[in-house]
């Protein structure tokens, strides 16, 4: 089964969650309760395979991802890991040596549709990093909007290590996140950071230290997700919408494509909640229409 349970309460030690939810699930997916409604969890659960992208799992993602979109109740979406020190060690290796080299060209474009697919959600998607997140690990938290680490996460595409190049976006995303120059540099040698220096160079947005439950990253990445709940869900989809196509065209396109968005808030019934919320000094019960 794909999904998970509903617990909505925050795991002492981010493993066990529901009655649903199965040790042997590779994907796990959690929609929260309560006063955290409308946000989702992902969480990769192939513990002894160190969260590696078996075909398996690549296709349990892309189900994930493709039944999200679509969902209106969605209002976040965070991606973890669900097992202790690990994100996501990238691509599968001992399943890839099995592979002919035609195989290979399919997973990739696979795995790359997938993660397209999750960077292309309506809603704001966050990477908790809580552990190490190499190679398509890191493109996979590339492609959410907001990352978070600990400070003890470790992070890197080394992929020119194996005499390949990140196929899953990450020579357009990190260049993109961080800048050419060092993307390049980093690309080019391979080098693993930690959170502190992936936070001074702009690849995530929160560091934090590590806790107890070894979950600080996931808790930080639910505390944003929080923020983000009380706003409006069809301007949060429609901010996203703008600032993703506008950061790829000349300022005067990206002015076009951001009151074109702007136009869309304008009908809703929320946009008038809102206004009415403001005059009479209450909360604003936005139902996304």
């Amino acid at each position: 089964p794909l999904w998970g349970g509903t617990d909505a309460a925050l795991p002492s030690a981010g493993r066990s969650y529901g009655s649903q939810a199965k040790e042997e699930e590779e994907l796990r997916v959690r929609y929260l309760d309560d006063e955290d409604k409308g946000i989702v969890v992902l969480g990769l659960n192939r513990s002894h395979a160190k969260n590696a992208l078996s075909k398996n799992l690549v296709k349990m993602m892309s189900k994930a991802v493709d039944a999200l979109k679509s969902d209106k109740k969605v209002r976040t979406v965070i991606f973890r890991s669900e097992v202790p020190g690990i994100f996501c060690a990238g691509a599968d290796l001992k399943e890839r040596a099995k592979m002919h080299s035609s195989e290979v060209s399919s997973f990739v474009s696979r795995a790359r549709a997938t993660i397209n697919e999750l960077a292309n959600l309506p809603v704001p998607t966050i990477a908790a990093i809580d552990g190490t997140a190499l190679g398509g690990g890191l493109e996979l938290a590339l492609a959410c909007d907001i990352r978070v680490a600990a400070s003890s996460a470790k992070m890197g595409l080394v992929e020119t290590k194996l005499a390949i190049i990140p196929g899953a976006g990450g020579t357009q995303r990190l260049p993109r996140t961080i800048g050419v120059s060092l993307a390049k540099e980093l690309i080019f040698s391979a080098r693993i950071v930690d959170g502190e220096e992936a936070k001074s160079i702009g690849l995530i947005s929160h560091v934090v230290e590590q806790n107890e439950a070894g979950d600080a990253a996931y808790r930080r990445a639910l505390a944003l997700a929080k923020e983000f709940l009380p706003q409006g869900p069809v301007a949060m989809r429609v901010a996203k919408l703008a600032i993703n196509q506008g950061m790829e065209v000349d300022l005067v396109t990206g002015l076009a494509i951001e009151e074109a968005c702007y136009a869309q808030t304008i009908p809703t019934k929320d946009r008038i909640e809102g206004l009415l919320a403001f005059k009479e000094k209450r909360p604003p019960r936005y139902k996304g229409e």
